[in-house]
């Protein structure tokens, strides 16, 4: 069954008196349980995509689903973290966690009984009372990947999550968003310029085109999961790096 279903979608913004088209018959499903990345150089509409997906922003045509049932704004079956932490600096770290709970309708005791558990999800848990300016990049996005998925959404989105992080940080948050994944079962839409990241994490790949504006190719990962760091050097996971770096590559040229 698919989770997310995208017919014929048409975006363009507004330059002056011209009209720049970013998105154009935009064909897309996402099975329940999924991981699909999203690639292309930038400009291609790949946060766009994201943010029409999320509810954030408006298109001009088509139709945009999450089971069957058409999507125009924000909704709790959909969680969202993008590459800026968006933590409320005021807030412990807990109480970012609750202030989402809270506003999708959970009591306080509810909030703070989920906030616990999802803190020591993301292991976290010593670092409850602390304030966000306290924490690392890498501990911002855990109590962001937290708070997103603490009201249980369907579908979670991500707008380059890991891209301020140093490496070491990134390999260790692809692995908790994995764990993750898995223990939850989300499907999971994920916006990365790292083609190998994509790889890694991914069931499926999209392709986005800067010069058609529209989906260029769908790769399918054929990697065994659980995947690890070795698998970053076997030939099948070499070969469709190769494969997907060429076609973004032919794109801009």
């Amino acid at each position: 069954m698919a989770s997310l279903t995208i017919k014929h979608l048409n975006k363009s913004f507004c330059l002056g008196k011209h009209q720049r088209n970013v998105l154009s018959d935009i064909n897309l499903s996402v099975n329940d349980n999924e991981f699909v990345s999203i690639v292309g150089a930038s400009g291609c509409g790949k946060s766009t995509l994201l943010s029409i997906i999320a509810g954030l922003e408006s298109y001009d045509s088509g139709e945009v689903f999450v089971d069957d049932k058409p999507i125009y704004t924000p909704g709790l079956d959909r969680g969202v973290v993008f590459q800026s932490y968006t933590l409320l600096p005021w807030l412990t770290v807990q109480q970012n966690v609750e202030f989402a709970l809270s506003a999708a309708g959970y009591s306080g005791h509810e909030s703070r009984d989920i906030a616990k558990e999802h803190l020591e999800l993301v292991n976290l848990s010593k670092f409850a009372k602390v304030y966000p300016n306290q924490l690392s990049g890498g501990m911002k996005q855990r109590v962001a990947l937290a708070r997103a998925i603490s009201y249980r959404p369907k579908i979670l989105l991500m707008d380059e999550p890991f891209g301020a992080l140093d490496a070491i940080t990134r390999h260790q948050m692809q692995t908790l968003l994995t764990k993750i994944w898995e223990q939850h079962r989300l499907t999971v839409i994920f916006i990365t310029h790292d083609v190998e990241e994509a790889i890694y994490l991914s069931d499926r790949i999209v392709l986005l085109s800067v010069k058609q504006k529209g989906i260029k190719a769908i790769f399918p990962v054929n990697q065994m999961r659980p995947r690890n760091k070795s698998t970053l050097n076997t030939g099948n996971f070499l070969n469709l790096n190769q494969q997907i770096l060429d076609a973004i590559n032919q794109d801009i040229e």
